[in-house]
C-alpha cells in the first residue's frame, strides 16, 4: 500500500512539472508573439525609446506580404521626398538629432527623383551620396581617406518597348507599343569604403 502512495505522488509531482513546463512555454510564446506584433513604423533604439522609422521606408504593406501594392508603394515614397525637404538635402553632415538614417549615416545621402516616362513607375525615389569622403566619428568632418560609395538594389518596373510587328522588312510599319517587366539598378542608399 505504501508504494502505491509513492507510485501516486510521483506521477502528481511529474505531472505538476510537466503542467508548469508548458504553462511557461505558452507564456514565451506569445510575449515573443506580442514582440513581433509591435508597431510597423516604430523602432527601439538603445535606450529603449520608440523612434518611427524612416518617412521613406514606411508603408502599409510590406515586402514579405502577398498584398503589396507595388505603384502605391513608390508613389507613397514619391510624395514623401518631395514633400519633405529633408530627405532631399544634399549636405555632408551628420545630425544625430534627426530619425531619419540617410543623415546619421556616417555615408550621408540625400534623395532625388528618378523620372522617366517610359517606365511605369515614372517617379522612382534614388539615393545620392551627400559626401566624397565619409564623415569621421570622433571628429564628426569629412574624411577623405574614405570613399561614400552608392548601394543598390535591383527593382522591377514595366518598361515601355517598342517592338516592330513581323513582317516584310523593307517596309515601315508602326511599332506595336507594350509595356515588358525588366529590372533596373535603383540606389537606395550609401556606406563607407576604404580606399
Amino acid at each position: 500500500m505504501r508504494n502505491f502512495w509513492n507510485e501516486l505522488i510521483m506521477f502528481l509531482m511529474v505531472l505538476n512539472a510537466l503542467a508548469w513546463t508548458s504553462a511557461n512555454k505558452g507564456v514565451k510564446m506569445r510575449k515573443r508573439k506580442l514582440e513581433n506584433h509591435q508597431e510597423p513604423h516604430t523602432q527601439r533604439n538603445g535606450s529603449s525609446l520608440r523612434m518611427p522609422l524612416d518617412p521613406i521606408l514606411t508603408s502599409e504593406a510590406t515586402a514579405g506580404s502577398g498584398d503589396m501594392d507595388f505603384d502605391k508603394t513608390i508613389e507613397d515614397m514619391v510624395s514623401q521626398v518631395k514633400s519633405n525637404p529633408a530627405l532631399s538635402k544634399s549636405k555632408c553632415v551628420v545630425d544625430r538629432q534627426l530619425w531619419m538614417s540617410n543623415s546619421r549615416s556616417l555615408s550621408p545621402w540625400s534623395y532625388r527623383i528618378n523620372h522617366d516616362e517610359k517606365r511605369r513607375p515614372v517617379d522612382i525615389p534614388e539615393a545620392k551620396c551627400s559626401c566624397s569622403g565619409c564623415i569621421n566619428p570622433f571628429t564628426m568632418q569629412e574624411d577623405l581617406s574614405m570613399s561614400s560609395a552608392l548601394i543598390y538594389t535591383q527593382l522591377p518596373v514595366r518598361r515601355l518597348l517598342c517592338d516592330p510587328p513581323s513582317g516584310r522588312k523593307g517596309r515601315r510599319k508602326k511599332c506595336v507599343r507594350r509595356y515588358r517587366t525588366v529590372v533596373e539598378s535603383i540606389a537606395v542608399g550609401c556606406t563607407c569604403i576604404v580606399g
